[in-house]
């Protein structure tokens, strides 16, 4: 069984203890699920999905489970199979139908979602072609097929009824989201449903039905705020109202106003600001913001992540916005940049700035890590804008910084180990004017038999070159503390 609830952002999962009595009824539900399950199989195994019962019961078994993907799909095909006014799964049946070949054969559409092909004389079968409204033209007894086009009165009632349909399975799927927000299988088949009127629906009343998805999306958000599903499925929204198919226009701005409302209402949210990034490139294109207004939102922006960032330098949300706006800065090729203008050496100003700033957020916030990882991070990038090798004093805060995260984030240990290797971090040692890798052996293995298990020192022998071509120092010990003899 799906969990109905499962666990929000800042809503803790809870254990429940059940009675007998519990267990029991439990139980008595499972065995009411099978049966139910199994009268589907049944039914579906027949390949007829024609029948209103299939339907039904897919929707008495979603109730219970909004994860069972299988029925989501049979349900799909009962819709398609006649309760929709036509096909809409993609069968070509609605072309002309009749082939002639030497062997006096005619391909037909036969009742599966798919077609199929038949071998028969044209005479001994009829093509059938089926339209917006369900009508079916068949081919008569002469050789010229006449199709027959649906009346507007026919048309308009198979209309009203796709649409019944498709406002009717809308609402059901709005109830189980209610419960399951974040069951994939539930937001995917809301979106095939959207698909369907635009298929079967005139382009006016399509539309209509995914702006009302925006409300749907904002409701889903404004209980979670940090829902990626509900946040995923608001951007298809919007790409789909924006295209050719329902005549729309661009939402970038109205959308890049909704991601400020959703940051100030609560700054950890890291799906807006992903989606405030996403729409940048595309907002100042159609604004047609030159290089003045591009740099006059660049620092805008700037501000207001720093400013977010003194109110929660440990946020890693904020840290990755920051990063987005600075790799503009670094590595603008990577991705559409937001002043595309700017020379070498503006760069280099607006990312000595941004060090400034945390380097002062630093003196506040010792012990976060994320910062002394942006502040490594961006010093390097500093030295690859520039093309150059770390200065004296750059490498000595490199240095700290490393020794800092180290202690504060073991469990990247390796991590900050290459990064001492790669760019030739680790401390001079005394004695000589080389720089010193010392790879720290976290197991030993088949020791030799000593006189002292429990204190052993091993002597290992580090003598490597940095990436700054420097001589090697001269050898050091390293004693490595071993707790027991061991064999493995």
């Amino acid at each position: 069984m799906a969990d109905q609830g499962g666990s929000q952002h800042g809503i803790a999962r809870t254990t429940r203890t059940r009675t007998p009595a519990q267990k029991q009824q439990d139980l008595e539900r499972i065995q009411k699920y099978r049966d139910l399950e199994s009268h589907l199989r049944q039914l579906v195994s027949s390949s007829d999905y024609s029948r209103r019962e299939t339907f039904d019961l897919t929707t008495t078994l979603l109730k219970l489970n909004p994860e069972y993907y299988t029925v989501w799909n049979v349900r799909r095909r009962t819709l398609t199979s006649g309760l929709f006014s036509r096909r809409s799964d993609g069968c070509s049946c609605s072309r002309a139908c009749s082939s002639s070949s030497r062997s006096d054969t005619t391909t037909t559409c036969s009742d599966e979602s798919s077609c199929s092909y038949s071998t028969r004389t044209p005479h001994s079968q009829a093509c059938r072609r089926i339209g917006r409204s369900g009508i079916i033209a068949d081919q008569g007894s002469d050789d010229t097929a006449v199709a027959q086009e649906p009346t507007e009165r026919e048309d308009g009632e198979a209309q009203k009824k796709d649409l019944d349909i498709i406002t009717s399975e809308l609402s059901f799927t709005f109830g189980l989201l209610l419960k399951s927000p974040k069951c994939y299988w539930i937001w995917s088949y809301r979106l095939w449903t959207l698909d369907q009127s635009i298929l079967l629906l005139p382009v006016e009343k399509a539309k209509k039905i995914w702006q009302d998805e925006l409300g749907l999306a904002s409701k889903m958000l404004s209980m979670d705020r940090r829902n990626f599903h509900a946040w995923g499925y608001r951007r298809h929204v919007v790409s789909q109202l924006e295209s050719r198919e329902l005549g729309g226009d661009s939402l970038v701005e109205s959308e890049f106003a909704y991601t400020d409302r959703m940051i100030r209402a609560d700054l950890s949210n890291f799906s807006a600001w992903h989606s405030r990034s996403t729409l940048i490139p595309r907002l100042l294109d159609e604004r047609g913001a030159g290089e003045d207004e591009r740099r006059a939102f660049l620092d805008a922006e700037l501000t207001q992540i720093r400013e977010a960032l003194n109110v929660g330098p440990d946020d890693q949300s904020l840290w990755y916005y920051h990063q987005f706006l600075v790799d503009n800065l670094v590595s603008p090729v990577r991705r559409p940049t937001i002043v595309p203008t700017l020379t070498v050496d503006q760069r280099v100003d607006y990312l000595l700035k941004e060090i400034t700033e945390i380097k002062d957020l630093l003196e506040d916030y010792e012990d976060v890590k994320l910062i002394h990882e942006a502040l490594l991070e961006y010093t390097l990038g500093l030295c690859q804008l520039e093309k150059r090798k770390p200065l004296e004093h750059e490498r000595h805060d490199l240095i700290s910084w490393v020794k800092k995260l180290k202690e504060l984030d073991p469990m990247r240990m390796g991590r900050w180990v290459d990064l001492e290797r790669d760019y030739g971090l680790t401390e001079l040692l005394p004695g000589g004017g080389g720089y010193e890798y010392i790879i720290i052996l976290m197991s030993l293995i088949h020791l030799p038999t000593v006189q002292h298990p429990d204190e052993m020192f091993w002597l290992l022998l580090v003598n490597l070159k940095d990436d700054l071509g420097a001589h090697p120092g001269p050898v050091h010990i390293v004693y490595l503390q071993h707790a027991q003899q061991s064999g493995n």
